[in-house]
């Protein structure tokens, strides 16, 4: 498609434009308002929203080098935030596939920051490790992308010995020798493991670059990290939410606190999942406990109530996600919930590992696998003055 090149960009303070501006396409405009007007039907927007996100599509109209071409989500971060709900704007552009995303993620500039000062060509081989994390690579040997949490932890625990090594004078890592490594790493525990995993993955992708002529890191062991021993949660809390007046926090709390769900599958839910008085899983159905069937009612009959035309197909919805299709995030789950939806269901599975010592039966009903529910077996001495979900099954 053709795009009108930019001799330079200079930035817009698109505050001082004007609504009723003539666009230099205004059938593309016209196209922008319909979409708009669709996607609001679609998911019940108010007038006041409606009006205002079909506002700053015209804006973004007015401002397009190339009349016509696809709107650079940069474009829409442009646009005053005190005016105008960025979010909304993307999400019709998106929606009517005319979104170019053009944003840089923002674990880019995080990255940029922890190796600042950093010297060359140093700075340079962090970079290549961490852009095959975030990217992957499609060439031999092939990587795939890994979750930013994943590289944040590997980043954190590498750049250490890395900063130190920059101290005693080493300008890149292609000096860095076996005993270098041995000296960084920590004696034992948890440090030395996600150290030693961190230090290892980055001259892997070094050695694979031809950036290192040897990975130093290899045949020298640093164990794995330490499994944190599950343990029982407060009675109060979890009778606070099982007992609660509010329908979501109820639904919540019994469908983690009976069937042990994590809590992204939680927000993955989908109404249609729920039918015949069963929960229909990847790969496993659950039947629902009499308990959980009648909190999801009510949850449902609170739903409908107030946002009685949203088109969101995810079980849990709130006030941002009504008007959108995406699900709840983990942080609306934990305080609706109003502790760690991940505590209440280790509780849970605690307490049926108490109940019956089976591993097949704990493999069966909440889809471990084998050493995650030997995880929970190995923990059999709980106290018995902890109460558990045993008292609301």
């Amino acid at each position: 498609m053709h795009r009108q090149l930019t001799l330079f960009d200079a930035p817009r303070d698109l505050t001082r434009l004007r609504v009723n501006l003539s666009p230099p396409d205004p059938e593309f405009a016209l196209v922008l308002d319909q979409v708009a007007r669709e996607h609001a039907l679609k998911h019940g927007w108010s007038k006041t929203r409606n009006v205002s996100i079909r506002q700053g599509l015209r804006i973004l109209a007015c401002i397009q080098d190339t009349p016509g071409a696809l709107i650079k989500a940069s474009d829409v971060d442009q646009l005053d935030p005190v005016a105008f709900n960025r979010q909304p704007i993307l999400d019709v552009l998106e929606a009517a596939g005319l979104l170019q995303d053009d944003r840089e993620p923002s674990i880019v500039a995080w990255f940029g920051r922890k190796v600042a000062g950093l010297p060359e060509p140093i700075t340079s081989e962090l970079q290549t490790w961490f852009d095959t994390m975030l990217y992957g690579s499609p060439k031999a040997p092939r990587s795939r992308p890994r979750a930013h949490a994943t590289i944040k932890v590997r980043v954190r625990s590498a750049l250490p010995a890395v900063r130190a090594w920059a101290t005693d004078g080493r300008t890149s890592l292609r000096e860095i020798t076996k005993g270098d490594i041995n000296r960084m790493l920590p004696s034992q525990g948890n440090d030395r493991a996600l150290t030693g995993a961190a230090l290892r993955s980055l001259f892997r992708t070094l050695k694979a670059k031809r950036l290192v002529f040897a990975n130093p890191t290899t045949h020298t062991k640093t164990g794995w990290p330490e499994s944190r021993i599950p343990l029982p949660i407060n009675e109060s809390a979890m009778r606070a939410a099982l007992d609660s007046t509010n329908p979501a926090r109820t639904a919540l709390a019994t469908l983690i606190g009976y069937h042990a769900l994590r809590s992204t599958q939680v927000r993955s839910l989908l109404l249609a999942d729920i039918r015949d008085g069963r929960m229909h899983l990847p790969g496993r159905t659950v039947l629902l406990a009499p308990r959980v069937r009648e909190s999801l009612s009510a949850w449902l009959d609170r739903r409908r109530a107030q946002w009685p035309e949203t088109s969101n197909p995810h079980l849990f919805i709130n006030k941002q996600t009504a008007v959108r299709t995406t699900r709840v995030s983990n942080v609306w789950v934990i305080e609706t919930l109003g502790m760690s939806p991940q505590a209440l269901r280790e509780d849970r599975i605690l307490d049926e590992a108490q109940a019956t010592k089976d591993l097949r039966r704990l493999c069966d009903l909440f889809g471990l696998s084998v050493p995650a529910a030997e995880r929970y077996l190995t923990t059999l001495d709980r106290p018995s003055h902890i109460a558990t979900t045993s008292g609301y099954l």
